[in-house]
Formats: C-alpha cells, sequence, structure tokens
C-alpha cells in the first residue's frame, strides 16, 4: 500500500510541475545593508545572500514565492561602540551577521509577465557558530530579525533577477538597553529555475 501512495503522491506533483504552476530554484547575490542605531558608521556595507527559491502560481496574476536564504550583512562601528560594551570587545571595525533568512513574496505580474512587484514578510535567525542549528533554532524569537520586502522581478525564461528593500522592523539589540538597532538595505540577486 505504501508504494503505491507513494507513486500516486509523486504522479500528483509531477503533473503539477509539468502544468507550470510550481517552480523551484537557486539564487545568488548580493546585500547592501546598513544597521540603524548607535554604534554604527552611517553607510552601507556589502554582504552575500545564497539560497534556493519557490515560485507557486495561485492566479493568473499573482504568485507566492517563498524562499530560504543565507544572508550575510556587514555593518562598520563607530566610537561610540566601545563605550557600550565591555574592554574584551574594544578594538572590533566592524561586525559580521548571517542569518537563515525566510522571505514569503506575493508577486504582482504586470503586463506581459516578464514584470512582477514583489511584497511580504522576511524572518531571520541569526546563526551563532558556536552553537548547532538546533540552538540557533532555540534563540531564533530572542535573536531573530523581522523585516518587510518590497521590489521588482525581471523574468526572462528560466532566469530571475531580483532587486529588492528591506527594512527591519524589531530591535535587533540584546546587548545594551540604550540603543535601538535595526537592519536595512537592497538585496540584488540573479536565480534560475531548475524544475
Amino acid at each position: 500500500m505504501k508504494p503505491r501512495l507513494l507513486i500516486l503522491v509523486f504522479a500528483v506533483l509531477l503533473s503539477f510541475v509539468s502544468n507550470a504552476q510550481f517552480h523551484l530554484g537557486v539564487k545568488a547575490g548580493t546585500n547592501v545593508t546598513k544597521l540603524d542605531g548607535r554604534s554604527f558608521e552611517d553607510e552601507f556595507s556589502y554582504g552575500y545572500q545564497l539560497g534556493a527559491f519557490a515560485e507557486i502560481k495561485l492566479s493568473k496574476q499573482l504568485t507566492l514565492q517563498p524562499e530560504l536564504l543565507i544572508n550575510q550583512y556587514k555593518n562598520a562601528l563607530d566610537s561610540s561602540y566601545n563605550n557600550l560594551l565591555n574592554n574584551a570587545l574594544r578594538g572590533l571595525t566592524s561586525v559580521k551577521m548571517e542569518y537563515l533568512s525566510i522571505p514569503v513574496l506575493l508577486n504582482y505580474k504586470l503586463g506581459g509577465g516578464f514584470i512582477s512587484l514583489q511584497a511580504g514578510p522576511q524572518f531571520g535567525i541569526l546563526f551563532d557558530r558556536s552553537n548547532s542549528f538546533g540552538q540557533n533554532a532555540q534563540n531564533a524569537f530572542k535573536q531573530g530579525d523581522f523585516s518587510m520586502l518590497g521590489g521588482v522581478q525581471l523574468k526572462a525564461g528560466i532566469f530571475r533577477i531580483n532587486g529588492r528593500y528591506f527594512i527591519g522592523l524589531n530591535d535587533i539589540n540584546d546587548l545594551t538597553n540604550d540603543s535601538r538597532w535595526k537592519n536595512q538595505g537592497f538585496q540584488l540577486s540573479v536565480g534560475m529555475t531548475i524544475l
């Protein structure tokens, strides 16, 4: 019975994909970000973005696009940073943060469908390399970053070119109580559907 059920599920998924209702892809790009708040320079820095995405057709105009990304954000520190923290961290000039990001975007196709407007939330889990994946997941709500995204996607065959702006909505500062820190920036990426 189980092999038949597995074959049935596989057949349904295959028909779904063959009818172009569902696509999977990979993407890579750059993040141009800054961290707003006391202790950080008011300048943008570069990081990277790697991951995968899915496209689920909801209607002729609307597509749901969930993604799973690794986002790196770099931020330059100003001199007030050393005054906030203990002497053990003195001398740092920048901070590098890596997030497991989960954006869930709604795409609205314009005109012929080559251009889509995108909007939706993004939840990020800050990686701590000294912790296991399970420990990072447990800290997700303490060290998570909730953002809103908006942007444009260009579709050219199997390729997707994205330009987005994101702004963090919650305070990610868990070191001090006298300053609020929020991520913001631009994300530029190129993706390719593989299924």
